[in-house]
Parts: structure tokens; sequence; C-alpha cells
């Protein structure tokens, strides 16, 4: 077999899903972020949330295992992400303290930096939710390449708001999982009079009075009033909440009805949660939007089905966040 036989061999299979490396849907690994539009990055992280299970580091693994059948064009936007854009697998952050949340937090920081210098865009997938407070903080602010030196707009997926100021720390983690939404407003990161949090449910700690209300400035869309407003009006406040400011989205898996994913972090049984179709259309209606970049977190897929339905759903997630940055740098619609 001479070498053009070979190259020609491996190109008819590449749809395969279940040969060859696998890479966050098949892309090309380079660690380079000055070689892409758009970053793809594992953040194997655990420690920034102490009060349930560790596995989540396991999460970028498991969705660049399922990822590798999921190459494909995005109908609704009639594009090819992997054609109009280079989006590259960067790899994962390295984290040597795994187990110490707060030195890892720096390395998580310091890791994005290098992308926003570079002004590639980053879609990543945790670990857990204290991953998000870093990359803010790297890809945002005065500092920060891809916001032109302002705060970002943030759109924040999750059960539950992360913006819990009032406790000094959680187990021992200042930079925690339950912290990131607060310190990213006070470090001047994220401008929170232009952000939304959706889809918050369940029974707090201790009840409060302020359940629906953000002493930070976000304007809460927990996930009752979300069935009330229903799909369209939800977009609709979003992007005018948004307007044309860079906007980075997180996704907390827990917003998801338990019944479509099983292996979460703080799953929230009883209260209905939202349906992936339903994110799906929302993601959609966020398209044009200056999407500066996305996460997904908090997968534990020790905890999944056997046909890791949780993984799959957060592999569809991220196709559908890479499509919408992709789309804009391809001179999609607003």
């Amino acid at each position: 077999m001479d070498d053009a036989e070979f190259q020609a061999k491996k190109a008819e299979m590449t749809p395969w899903y279940w040969w060859g490396i696998q890479t966050f849907f098949k892309c090309p690994w380079n660690e380079d972020p000055a070689q892409c539009d758009i970053g793809l990055v594992g953040v194997p992280h655990s420690s920034g949330n102490g009060s349930t299970e560790r596995d989540q580091h396991l999460g970028p693994r498991a969705v660049r295992n399922v990822s590798g059948w999921y190459r494909r064009g995005h109908q609704a936007f009639g594009i090819v992400p992997w054609e109009v854009a280079r989006i590259h697998d960067l790899g994962d952050v390295p984290l040597p303290h795994a187990m110490v949340n707060d030195i890892c937090v720096k390395d998580i920081e310091g890791f994005y930096k290098r992308l926003d210098r570079a002004g590639a865009r980053p879609v990543s997938v945790g670990g857990d939710h204290g991953i998000t407070g870093p990359i803010l903080k790297a890809v945002a602010g005065r500092d920060a390449r891809l916001t032109g030196g302002h705060k970002c707009a943030l759109l924040h997926f999750d059960a539950h708001r992360d913006d819990y100021e009032h406790i000094p720390h959680w187990l021992g983690s200042t930079r925690s999982a339950a912290h990131w939404a607060a310190y990213t407003v006070a470090e001047q990161h994220v401008d929170p009079g232009l952000s939304v949090q959706l889809g918050m449910r369940g029974n707090p700690i201790k009840p409060r009075k302020d359940i629906n209300e953000s002493k930070l400035g976000y304007r809460l869309i927990p996930a009752e009033e979300y069935f009330q407003l229903g799909i369209e009006r939800t977009i609709a406040l979003i992007r005018e909440r948004v307007g044309d400011t860079p906007l980075y989205i997180t996704f907390d898996l827990d917003v998801l009805d338990p019944a479509e994913a099983p292996a979460v972090a703080n799953m929230e049984p009883m209260h209905r949660g939202l349906r992936a179709w339903e994110i799906m259309k929302i993601l959609h209606g966020l398209r044009g939007l200056d999407v500066i970049g996305a996460d997904i977190v908090c997968l534990i897929p020790t905890k999944d089905n056997p046909s890791n339905i949780t993984s799959m759903t957060a592999m569809a997630i991220m196709f559908e966040m890479i499509a919408l940055i992709a789309d804009r740098l391809h001179g999609g619609r607003s």
C-alpha cells in the first residue's frame, strides 16, 4: 500500500465514528489556538463542587467518545460548521493539582487566556460548574481580546443560580461551582444587566423570599416562568437583553428534565425541567448573536444509562453551540 492509497482509505473511513483516534467531532487535534477559529476544549475538573459526585472530570472523554458519529451539517442554518470555520480539538486543560479547586481555577484561567490572545472562541466540556468562572475571567473584561476589553453578557442555563455570594466558601473552595456567577460580576467580567439565568427550579436549602429576584442584577427566568412564557417569548427576552453585546453561554445539564439527563451532578427530580428539543429551539433563536464562547458542565458519565443518553445530549448541545459560532463567523443572519 503506497501513501496515496493509504490516504484514500483513511478518507473513506472518516465518517465512521468507531474508526480512528476520537477527538471532539473528529476534528483535527491541534493544541495551537492560533490555528483555529473555534477551539474545542476538555476541562476534566471535579473539585469545584465537593457536595456531589466527583466523576465530572470524566465528562470530556465521554463526549469525545460519542461525538465521532455527529460530524454533520446543520440543517436549520444551512451550513457545515467544519467547512465554514477552522475548528480544532485543543485537548484538555492540564490540571496537576486536580483535587485542589482554588489552584485549578488559576490553571484554567491561564489556559483560556492563551485562546483569548489568539482570538480563538472556546467551546468546552467540563467538569463541574467551577470551570466557568475562570473561563469568563480569561475571555471577558478589561484585558480580553474576544470582548474588545468590555464585559460580556451571560446566558446561564441551570437548575441553580450559582451566585452564592453570601456563603464564604463551598466546602473549602472559594472559587467554586456555587460562587462563579457572583465573583465574575464583582470582578467586572460579566454585565448582569445584559444577562439571563434560565431554568432554575427545585426546593432551596432554606425557603427564600427572593427566589425569583437577583440582587446582582441578572434577569431570572425560573423554569415555571419559562413554561408560562413559552419558547418564542423567552428567545425575545434573551435577545432584547443581550443586544449586540458579546455573549457567553454556559449550560449546566441539570437544567434538563431528569428523564433526558439522568447523569448530572445536582439532579432536581419531580420539578419539571426543560427538554432537549426546547433547548435546541432556544439556541436556534439566538442565531446571529456574537457568541464568544460556551461550555457544558456537570456530566457524570458513570451515572449514565446504557445508551449514554446524557453524554449524547451534551454532544448535541455542543454541536449547536459550535454551529452558532461558525454561522456568525461565516456571516449568518442577525
